[in-house]
């Protein structure tokens, strides 16, 4: 496909009104093709194959199970790793007309018990890895049905192996249930409880249409390869509606990562065409490269190599895939595309990665629209964009400044139901006509394209009325050789407790600093910091740097909880 202005053709895309018919269509169209992919341990070379035809006999199986138990509409948790049973679960829970409640599993169990409690499950589903967690769950919640995904016999809980088995008899028998339930596209489909970076977060009510839609009308504007590897939390939905939804009704082949410790050797031996991926994974990637290179004195020859490619390129030859296939083969060496998701993504790191060979299609979502709401396009994206609103959606900018720069809403089918059983926050986070309010600021340009400025809660606003995006300050700092992460914030003065000043609070590499031979990592980031604030309007000038020893606090989507750090100053 030739780029063809900002607005070249769409893609090809699947269109389907639920999740039972994706399940069905995939599978009548590509029964042999392999869907997924899975170690049963980790150590072990060996993988197991599971095709579209297969994961189809199984839906149907426990899909049927389930409504011979809890009927339709019943709300079902599920807690797990992305493991084959656990997309198998949410298939079927999806399918069969009830709703699912995905929860973190890395959740203390008080509070997965109480959040299965405010959602009013009937049942709970979850993997074998938190047993032990389970059983306060289970105490807890005593007239719920707990559902094991392991293979071993749990007291006080059915397997998953034997739902399948029971929905493989009922349907020998005659029963239709499954297969005949007429699913309603806009009713409550799945309750989604947001770990959010600020604080406890609140149940989203998205519909099969959401979730469906939103898949159908952002794979209009990318095209994914037929090889992928997930390494995402699959209750997040970057990871369910993009990978499980999106990337399986395509006919993408998926591998479900062990783990993130396993991740590089995994993309050796698995050699995936694209990835989908959050930015801390790139950045941690992008980081390895450089490293690699100082260590091994091949850093001049990766930089020389970067600017020859460029020249043959700018006249028309493209070398990429062998002038950097040592860097490739790091990835498996068929990496063509990564999406990017889930948080900002600095520019240098996706120009870094265009010049090797990979092209990174920087997007823009929110649990709160299914989730994706804007993305850039195979050959066609814009710096520091996150490209342009899916089809039939509509981006808006409210009370935008001079700049153009205000809050983003958004409406479209994608958009969720509202909050679960919160009507106060659900009508505050709608316009009077209909627009969701992000949250987020940004600004559109002249052809549509979208700019994340940054996150309304994170906003610093000072006393004499100048308004500060950390975001901003963090993506320079962020630039500086030895940064491994940043968080900017205000805090006091070490001179006048009474003055605000900008912190920037720096955790650093320190085998970076250590090949730079950086020793006093405070008087190089302070240095580095006042070149900084030499480029910046005064007003974003960083008054303190402040260097800490450990990673920042995380929610399982690799996101700062800017609420936990301690903002203390020595």
């Amino acid at each position: 496909m030739k780029k063809i202005g900002p607005n070249y053709p769409r893609y090809e895309t699947t269109v389907f009104r639920d999740f039972r018919v994706m399940v069905d269509n995939i599978a009548e169209r590509k029964p042999d093709g392999i869907a997924y992919i899975f170690k049963k341990n980790p150590r072990d070379s060996e993988t197991t194959s599971v095709t579209f035809a297969e994961v189809q006999r199984d839906t149907h199986a426990l899909g049927t199970a389930l409504i011979r138990r809890f009927g339709h509409r019943a709300k079902i948790g599920i807690t797990s790793e992305a493991a084959y049973r656990q997309i198998l679960s949410y298939y079927a829970v999806m399918s069969s007309g009830n709703i699912s409640v995905p929860i973190d599993r890395e959740w203390a169990a008080e509070d997965m018990a109480a959040t299965f409690a405010k959602a009013g499950c009937s049942a709970v589903i979850y993997s074998a890895g938190i047993e032990s967690k389970m059983a306060a769950v289970r105490a807890a919640l005593p007239d719920c049905v707990f559902i094991t995904l392991g293979d071993e016999e749990t007291p006080g809980s059915v397997r998953y192996a034997d739902l399948v088995d029971e929905g493989n008899a009922l349907i020998a028998a005659g029963d239709d249930s499954y297969a005949t339930y007429d699913i309603d596209p806009d009713a409550l489909a799945s309750i989604v409880f947001t770990s959010g970076t600020t604080g406890k977060g609140k149940g989203v009510m998205l519909s099969t249409n959401n979730i469906c839609l939103d898949m159908t009308d952002g794979m209009y504007h990318f095209a994914i390869t037929d090889r992928t590897m997930c390494v995402l939390p699959p209750h997040h939905t970057f990871c369910s509606t993009i990978i499980f939804v999106g990337h399986f009704a395509q006919g993408c082949t998926i591998y479900l990562s062990s783990g993130l410790k396993y991740l590089l050797p995994e993309l050796k031996e698995q050699k995936p065409t694209h990835l989908v991926l959050v930015p801390l994974f790139i950045e941690t990637l992008y980081k390895r490269i450089w490293q690699t290179a100082e260590k091994t004195g091949k850093a001049d020859t990766l930089r020389k190599g970067i600017k020859l490619s460029a020249s043959l390129r700018k006249v028309g030859i493209d070398r990429r895939r062998s002038i950097f296939k040592d860097v490739l083969d790091t990835f498996g060496g068929e990496v063509k595309m990564i999406i990017c998701g889930g948080a900002a993504l600095n520019q240098d790191i996706i120009d870094f990665f265009d010049a090797i060979g990979i092209t990174i299609l920087n997007g823009y979502g929110i649990t709160e629209c299914a989730p994706l709401i804007s993305c850039n396009r195979n050959e066609y994206q814009k710096k520091d964009s996150v490209g342009i609103p899916i089809v039939d959606e509509e981006v808006r900018i409210l009370d935008p400044d001079d700049n153009g720069e205000g809050e983003i809403a958004v409406r479209g089918a994608n958009v969720m139901l509202g909050y679960y059983e919160d009507e106060e926050a659900t009508a505050a986070a709608f316009t009077e006509d209909g627009f969701f309010k992000t949250g987020d600021y940004g600004r559109l340009d002249e052809d549509g394209w979208l700019y994340i400025t940054g996150r309304l809660k994170n906003l610093i606003i000072f006393s004499n009325g100048k308004n500060v995006y950390p975001e901003e300050i963090e993506t320079e700092i962020s630039r500086i050789r030895g940064v491994s992460e940043c968080v900017v914030y205000a805090g006091e003065s070490i001179s006048d407790p009474k003055k605000e000043v900008i912190v920037a609070e720096i955790y650093p590499d320190e085998e970076e600093l250590k090949l730079a031979g950086i020793e006093d990592d405070k008087a190089y980031f302070t240095a580095e910091v006042k070149k900084l604030n030499q480029r910046m309007v005064s007003y974003k000038n960083v008054g303190l740097v402040k260097i800490r020893h450990t990673e920042f606090p995380k929610n399982t989507s690799k996101k700062i909880t800017r609420f936990n750090i301690d903002k203390t100053i020595d």
